[in-house]
């Protein structure tokens, strides 16, 4: 029987590309894995979403590494308060900070309670109380959908945005915003659902037939305001390390 000889020189020169291309694409894995995201927030709940959507990389909050953080979010919109909190860590980690900053609004209530949302206390408090102590999240739920019924309003539509910043360095950052459609129930004894967190269970999905506590954790990543924005970013962080 004949034997077929490869040349040698071209046994070599496939086993050396190959190496390359193993060793390029291991030391890529390798480097996001091993890659910490901070992400500006004390919100365990928001790290949990941010760790579902982002499993490659290690995402940490600063009392994870026993940082105080508490900056003040002085900013009028989203995306100025994002900004505020990524600069904010930024200055203190000196490595890559994702921000968040979120909240809900309802159209009749001329995008109420918006950045306030972590803050409100009913419509007395739109801006949260003078003392700066934060309501139990079910009474923020009771007084929103309270305060929408005193409205008279038809109109029960609101939405959920997120604004989140990736900043690498003060001048080198990027940004993402996105929304999240729903509706507000107009009975604090229609609230169902007991995931998620936040307004989550008073917030109806028309198209899904429940609120959004109700529906699985990865259909809400799939298709929520910070769902979305973050795979925004993530897109952007894997063309960065395309270059590398």
């Amino acid at each position: 029987m004949r034997k077929l000889r490869v040349p040698k020189t071209d046994l070599l020169r496939n086993e050396n590309s190959l190496g390359r291309s193993d060793v390029d694409n291991a030391k890529k894995i390798n480097m996001i894995k091993n890659m910490k995201l901070y992400l500006a927030s004390g919100n365990e709940h928001k790290r949990i979403e941010m760790q579902q959507i982002l499993p490659e990389f290690e995402i940490l909050i600063p009392k994870d590494e026993g940082i105080e953080f508490e900056p003040e979010e002085t900013g009028s919109t989203f995306y100025e308060n994002s900004m505020i909190k990524a600069k904010a860590l930024w200055d203190i980690v000196k490595a890559p900070v994702i921000a968040d900053d979120s909240g809900i609004c309802v159209d009749a209530l001329g995008g109420a309670p918006g950045i306030y949302t972590s803050r409100y206390a009913g419509p007395e408090f739109m801006k949260g109380r003078p003392d700066g102590k934060k309501i139990p999240q079910d009474e923020q739920n009771r007084l929103l959908i309270e305060q929408l019924n005193a409205a008279k309003s038809d109109n029960r539509s609101c939405h959920y945005t997120c604004s989140i910043v990736l900043m690498l360095n003060p001048d080198r950052f990027f940004v993402a915003q996105e929304t999240f459609e729903g509706k507000l129930i107009d009975s604090i004894e229609k609230q169902a659902g007991t995931g998620g967190f936040g307004y989550d269970p008073i917030v109806f999905l028309p198209e899904y037939g429940k609120t959004v506590a109700e529906i699985s954790a990865d259909e809400k990543n799939r298709i929520s305001h910070r769902g979305k924005a973050v795979k925004i970013i993530k897109t952007i962080l894997s063309a960065l390390f395309e270059k590398k």
